[in-house]
């Protein structure tokens, strides 16, 4: 069967892939559009490196929809352009109409994409159960981190699906996928504390019994005991924080707005009611440098985090650090994201970075009470990709 046409949703991390399959698609001469946050803040790059017929800017759902009425003619919809209607990526832009109403979206076509068919560690290396589900109840960010893109992406006004459309979308994927985990991914599902106490109950009451967790992380600020018991309660098993520094100064340059005392609080809280937590850490941010790593590592280490992920900065379009940086740094899009630095804070060099993520990766997971929990937790069919993990961030050197 030959489909109408194939749309592609693009992440900076997977520009380069996004970019072969829309080449490969075009050569079989597919109608192919691509969407998500790089073509929203690069959309004249993506045209002429990916030879798309168009792109989608911001939120795709109400444009996408237009363009297919209209038989993939751009005639004038909001926020979708192509050659034809861009010409540098100068001009300026517009982004598709938003969905404000949440819980008018219908739910994912699952008949379509079986949650079987996913990889068996769709986010992260470690899984309970399997199947996973993939829900995301919000769309926005209030924050302003200068390294993350999505306020400006989705707005910094934050919408949400209410409580009873969440879990009926959770009980249709346990109950006809067989779904095993529940993975949400929003960028801030504690936000609203009211919603997530009401998921929870929701969960609890209708008799779910299901395995999940927020891999995408959430904020140590928006949480204490009695909300992360609740979310125990209702199967909550492992939810990430986002640190980025144990460095104060860092912490403020970034406009985190939080403080490294307050991180510290929630990760012992997690600890003490029995939630595996994870921290996020960005190395190579504004104001890095050598102590300031040291110190992130040594709070990784000492913290009762029991897993830690360590990412080289990634400068993203539509972040501000993109701003600031522009015409200091060359972008590129075929390194390994997160793994490889393209800007370098002042005084600090590639290999020091690269030596800084796989010291902080060994310090942390070579220490037997840290290692041994996590292979208790893996499925035998995940431990390929686990070794390959290893492998990516250099702690494990595997001869082709």
């Amino acid at each position: 069967m030959k489909p109408d046409a194939v749309a592609i949703n693009c992440l900076t991390a997977f520009y380069k892939e996004a970019i072969s399959l829309s080449r490969e698609l075009k050569k079989n001469k597919m109608t192919t559009i691509i969407g998500g946050p790089h073509p929203t803040f690069l959309p004249y790059q993506t045209l002429i490196d990916s030879h798309a017929n168009y792109v989608v800017c911001g939120e795709g759902e109400l444009s996408f929809l237009e363009l297919i009425n209209k038989k993939f003619q751009n005639d004038n919809i909001q926020g979708v352009y192509s050659l034809e209607n861009l010409n540098n990526e100068r001009q300026a832009t517009v982004k598709s109409p938003t969905v404000e109403n949440l819980d008018e979206l219908p739910f994912p076509d699952w008949e379509q994409m079986s949650p079987g068919s996913y990889p068996m560690a769709p986010h992260g290396a470690f899984i309970k159960g399997f199947p996973v589900g993939v829900v995301i109840t919000s769309r926005g960010c209030p924050y302003e981190c200068t390294f993350c893109a999505s306020p400006q992406f989705c707005d910094r006004k934050i919408r949400f699906r209410t409580p009873d459309n969440v879990v009926a979308e959770i009980e249709y994927l346990v109950k006809t996928f067989k779904v095993k985990e529940i993975h949400f991914e929003d960028d801030n599902f504690t936000l609203r504390r009211d919603n997530v106490e009401k998921i929870c109950r929701l969960l609890i009451e209708r008799k779910i019994n299901v395995n999940w967790a927020c891999p995408n992380g959430i904020r140590a600020d928006e949480v204490d005991e009695e909300i992360i018991q609740l979310m125990k309660d209702s199967g909550c098993y492992y939810f990430a924080y986002g640190i980025e520094s144990a460095n104060p100064q860092i912490l403020r340059t970034t406009k985190k707005r939080e403080s490294i005392e307050t991180i510290e609080r929630a990760i012992e809280i997690a600890d003490k009611v029995g939630i595996a937590c994870q921290g996020f850490f960005i190395f190579g941010l504004p104001g890095e440098t050598t102590s300031s790593i040291e110190e992130s590592i040594n709070f990784a280490v000492r913290s009762k985090l029991s897993r830690a992920q360590f990412m080289i900065l990634d400068v993203l379009p539509g972040s501000e650090l993109w701003e600031t940086l522009k015409g200091k740094f060359v972008p590129n899009w075929e390194k390994e994201s997160y793994r490889e630095p393209e800007w370098l804070p002042t005084g600090i060099t590639k290999e020091q970075l690269l030596l800084a993520q796989s010291t902080a990766f060994r310090k942390f997971y070579l220490r037997p009470k840290i290692f041994f929990r996590l292979l208790k937790l893996a499925d035998r069919r995940q431990i390929a990709h686990f070794i390959r993990r290893l492998k990516d961030y250099r702690l494990l050197k595997i001869n082709p």
